[in-house]
């Protein structure tokens, strides 16, 4: 049996049915039977979390605090980190971001998805590196010109599926006294992220990335920053008692920052899928992007957008610029036409986006014109060569 939940056979505009190829799991990757599985569990002992004493309650804080619990030792969370559920990555960068000592200056690169991007209030961007040696360097010379307090920085981009030096960014930033948070939301899905491994103070991802449903998110790491701010939201569970006149005292640890019911289904959906993917086997991973870039080399009209070099290590997404078809009408098609989901756009990294595809189709034809929008092939636990060599198939035709 599958570990993931598939709509299975997909009719064509033809009328014939085949199984249909997802290469859109960047954007939200399809949900695990065992995280299913403990949703539906749940769902008879449904019950109001921290806030009463009958058996659902107990029931329900308990998975509550222990899906924490999950996700902090799939994080590799150190003694005194701390776990907080968000709605997702954007939302709990947006939460860090509250959370800053005032006159914070935040360091990112223009390689980032808007999420690392928008939330800031003083910003120092730096241009996106041509290497992950050359990200190391400019950071490095940054951080001797200008003081920040956090650095914060992609471990995998949504839009070259490209790896980062994130280790080795944590130790510049914290030699020149910075601490660094890490969007994690394209690396989770595919390789171990650990925040003691990294040198990270701060990780942000998002359950639909890893394969549980909608709605839930983690922003997990050191405690005192988050400990200090004023929480997230105002409400009860955020505080720890109100007087007559309003005068609040605000709760620490993550409830301070998890004010209203919490969600509950969400938390222990992306805990399944922490466990899950604490045993799953990427191994074969690679074998399909090197399938994938491959085919797509031999393509005239097609070429790859890359940040760093042909050989950087990468995740399971492969971005494309494609001359002479309009992307949104290409995309329909392979749709209708082969059973394919794609993206096209530019992926909530315009700057990025649109340098690369400048580039690339540049390297095409000096002369053309870059396309408006981008088409990017994603995949995980559940795609197969024959997905793979569908879309190749399909572009080649």
């Amino acid at each position: 049996m599958s570990k993931i939940l598939s709509p299975g056979d997909v009719k064509l505009r033809d009328g014939r049915s085949v199984d249909f190829a997802n290469l859109d799991v960047a954007a939200t990757a399809p949900c695990l039977r065992v995280v299913a599985d403990a949703v539906a569990e749940l769902l008879p002992f449904y019950g109001s979390v921290h806030r009463g004493a009958g058996a659902l309650s107990e029931r329900c804080t308990r998975e509550y605090e222990q899906a924490r619990e999950t996700v902090a030792d799939f994080l590799g969370c150190r003694d005194g980190d701390t776990v907080v559920f968000t709605r997702n990555t954007t939302d709990a960068l947006n939460l860090l971001a509250r959370a800053l000592p005032e006159d914070t200056t935040v360091l990112t690169f223009d390689a980032e998805h808007h999420a690392n991007l928008l939330p800031w209030r003083r910003t120092v961007h730096l241009d996106a590196p041509r290497s992950p040696r050359e990200a190391v360097e400019a950071l490095e010379r940054a951080l001797s010109r200008q003081r920040c307090g956090l650095v914060s920085v992609t471990a995998a981009s949504n839009v070259t599926g490209e790896v980062w030096p994130v280790a080795a960014l944590a130790e510049v930033a914290h030699r020149f006294g910075a601490r660094i948070a890490v969007d994690a939301a394209q690396l989770a899905p595919h390789a171990p992220v650990d925040l003691t491994a990294l040198g990270a103070d701060y990780v942000a991802f998002s359950g639909h990335k890893v394969y549980a449903p909608f709605g839930a998110g983690v922003l997990a790491g050191r405690a005192d920053w988050l400990d200090a701010a004023a929480p997230y939201l105002a409400g009860g569970g955020a505080s720890a008692g109100v007087d007559g006149d309003l005068d609040v005292q605000w709760a620490t640890g993550p409830a301070r920052h998890e004010a209203g019911t919490p969600n509950l289904l969400g938390a222990v959906a992306v805990a399944a899928a922490c466990r899950e993917l604490d045993h799953a086997d990427h191994s074969r991973e690679q074998a399909l992007v090197n399938r994938l870039r491959a085919g797509l080399a031999e393509l005239p009209h097609v070429e790859e957008l890359r940040l760093f070099g042909p050989d950087a290590e990468r995740v399971g997404i492969v971005s494309f610029a494609l001359l002479g078809e309009d992307p949104g009408e290409l995309a329909t098609a392979l749709g209708r036409d082969h059973g394919i989901g794609v993206r096209t756009g530019l992926f909530c990294a315009h700057p990025l986006t649109r340098r690369l595809l400048r580039e690339a189709t540049a390297r095409l034809d000096p002369e053309a014109q870059a396309p408006a929008q981008a088409v990017r092939a994603s995949f995980g636990l559940g795609t197969t060569e024959e997905h793979i060599d569908r879309l190749i198939n399909a572009l080649r035709r």
